[in-house]
């Protein structure tokens, strides 16, 4: 039997185990990239060397941290929203068969839109600042987190649910004592895929129109062939990535400590 220290550092090391192995992955590609180099001696704009990324990373730190935090910005104002609307769709859904028959198709229906073909109307509507971003953003990270939770709550066992009533529950009390307990694992799941393509939206957004952002700047680098520039960007754009799903995944853990996984991702 674990105690609760035994069972902490258990779930700690489950939890940075994956990101260790990552790393030494990384760390062997990198390896692979620099033989590749040196061997095949391609023009820098068309791959540069470990070497030169490392270069422009540290050279050009201040920009690329800069633009880095809008696009952070973008992508956390994007998962709030985006789960504040996929939780409430969620809930209508559930709770109203008229939401059902007529809600529910539309939010499948948006899912067959390309994101390229909307992002040049949000730039339009939400001019190239923040907000275009945002809504970018919010539209990606709201499919996953009102289909998870929607069929959460559609899975509750309905035993508990027929002795809530039984005891003379209201439809809110089932719901709040019994449902959305039973539902949080797969909103977790929901908000963890979401967490992972938020970056889509803000980047996508930002190659169409802005003028700051990691988007931008790989798209002006692009441009230029400072394709040493690109790939910091990218570099940076992996590393918030891994970051803010490793908070979210602590964050989500910590939340819904009555359903523990049973292992961990990637173990």
């Amino acid at each position: 039997m674990l105690f609760g220290n035994e069972r902490e550092k258990l779930d700690r090391d489950g939890r940075f185990a994956p990101l260790m192995r990552g790393g030494a992955t990384a760390l062997v590609l990198v390896g692979l990239w620099a033989i590749a180099v040196a061997i095949f001696k391609p023009a820098p704009f068309i791959l540069p060397g470990p070497d030169r990324v490392l270069s422009a990373l540290v050279g050009q730190s201040a920009s690329l941290l800069y633009h880095a935090g809008i696009t952070l910005v973008e992508i956390i104002l994007g998962l709030v929203l985006g789960t504040v609307f996929g939780v409430t769709t969620a809930l209508l859904v559930n709770a109203s068969a008229l939401a059902r028959r007529y809600v529910l198709p539309l939010i499948l229906a948006s899912q067959a839109l390309p994101v390229f073909a909307i992002a040049p109307l949000l730039v339009l509507w939400f001019g190239l600042g923040l907000g275009s971003k945002v809504a970018m953003a919010t539209l990606i990270i709201y499919f996953p987190v009102a289909s998870a939770l929607n069929d959460g709550l559609a899975r509750a066992d309905r035993n508990f649910i027929d002795i809530a009533r039984m005891y003379g529950a209201s439809p809110l009390q089932t719901l709040i004592k019994f449902r959305m307990p039973a539902a949080m694992p797969s909103l977790a799941s929901g908000i963890r895929v979401a967490a992972t393509v938020a970056p889509i939206g803000a980047v996508f957004g930002e190659w169409v129109g802005a003028s700051g952002g990691l988007g931008y700047v790989i798209n002006q680098a692009n441009a230029r062939m400072q394709t040493d520039t690109v790939f910091a960007g990218l570099v940076l754009l992996i590393l918030m990535v891994v970051v803010l799903r490793l908070i979210i995944d602590i964050t989500l853990d910590k939340l819904i400590f009555w359903a523990p996984r049973t292992n961990m991702p990637f173990a």
